[in-house]
């Protein structure tokens, strides 16, 4: 495995540091685990085309490397969800880095660094194609960001390597992008044919190709259950398995609507996105990872940091639920009768429960009403 070179002045990233100069404008490179290729080269491979999105990253370096990006444009939508409140949360902290962990179209990022000047961000996405668009976005953000094409449970190998050791903010948008959904070539919608693919990498295996003609029926189950919350999940996976081969989104979409009682078709909501959904998350082990990316996350954090954290379904919620209140302690055996045991407390939590977005926002986004927000501060080092 590579290691990234880093800068010289290492204390550009430091957000113990305040007299870090994090407005200085500084040459932005690009980084492949080695030497620094050049500019010509970075855009030859950064535009050669392919079946997957058309945008891909050098093959050679998969989701085990990092990277660091620079500027080319791409067609990439972001409708950041909840902005009011995430900058209303975030407008306390400290100055120094602030963590992105998935950046998407940048579009919180973006706002976040106009709201704050003394701010430098930090920005991981495993999609290729939102590192270049969000690139793009924020170019006008001389020398106060650096882009990282990495999945989100590999924050404290990212950090160390940009000689980083503690976070001021972090952000988690979790979930699949708009301009994924609504890009067929990603195969993740099942209103729009296109490839069973559904990687969020696209240097990544497997493809949702993979795992709908591979899985046996009791794995296809579990995953349609645990990652979809789907009722007739035995149903639809023996009926996957009977019409295999399937290549694309039309062909499983079709599956899964006729597999599905017909009384329950009458319900809102289109029959296969419950199946499209924990597929997805079983490509992209988006659960697997969540726990491990959150605790790193906490462990940065410096004292009075503070982290916003979104999520879209059950799973995902319970995952971030479950985290968070045992950093605040909050998960204890001992019976509420009796004082409970605060020097456990790394975190506090900055609400009760979970934030939902006003109605005016969804009837502009739809997409944003299963949002759930939840958000802490850091109260000391651990």
């Amino acid at each position: 495995m590579g290691s990234l070179p880093v800068y010289k002045d290492a204390s550009l990233y430091s957000a113990r540091l305040p007299s870090s100069p994090i407005g200085e404008k500084s040459r932005r490179r690009i980084f492949t685990g080695g030497l620094p290729i050049s500019e010509k080269e970075a855009l030859k491979r950064m535009t050669v085309s392919s079946s997957a999105n058309g945008y891909p990253l050098d093959p050679a370096v998969g989701s085990s490397g990092c990277r660091i990006t620079r500027t080319y444009t791409a067609e990439y939508s972001h409708h950041p969800v909840m902005l009011a409140e995430v900058l209303d949360l975030l407008d306390p902290i400290p100055s120094g880095v602030f963590l992105d962990a998935t950046l998407g179209g940048a579009g919180h990022s973006k706002a976040f660094l106009e709201h704050r000047d003394d701010i430098h961000l930090v920005g991981i996405d495993q999609d290729p194609q939102a590192q270049i668009a969000a690139s793009e976005t924020l170019s006008s953000f001389h020398g106060r960001f650096d882009l990282v094409h990495e999945r989100f449970d590999h924050i404290d190998r990212i950090l160390d390597q940009l000689k980083i050791d503690k976070l001021s903010g972090a952000l988690f948008d979790l979930g699949v992008s708009s301009h994924q959904l609504d890009t067929p070539s990603r195969g993740f919608s099942f209103r729009t044919n296109g490839p069973l693919d559904m990687r969020m990498d696209t240097t990544s295996e497997p493809k949702a190709e993979d795992i709908v003609n591979s899985a046996s029926l009791s794995e296809l189950s579990r995953i349609l259950r645990e990652h979809g919350d789907e009722r007739f999940h035995k149903k639809i996976a023996r009926a996957i398995i009977a019409a295999r081969p399937l290549s694309t989104t039309a062909e499983l979409s079709e599956v899964v609507i006729d597999a599905i009682p017909a009384a329950s078709k009458k319900f809102p909501g289109h029959p296969a996105r419950r199946t499209f959904q924990a597929i997805r998350i079983a490509v992209n082990k988006e659960i697997e990872i969540l726990e491990s990316a959150i605790k790193q996350t906490i462990h940065r954090l410096a004292k009075e940091g503070r982290c916003v954290i979104i999520s879209y379904h059950s799973g995902e919620d319970r995952i971030v639920k479950k985290t968070l209140r045992a950093a605040a302690g909050l998960s204890t055996t001992v019976p509420k009768h009796l004082p409970q045991p605060k020097e456990q407390a790394i975190i506090r939590l900055l609400a009760r429960g979970g934030q939902t977005p006003s109605q005016n926002e969804i009837s502009q986004n739809p997409r944003s009403k299963s949002a759930r927000l939840r958000s802490f501060e850091k109260m000391r080092e651990d």
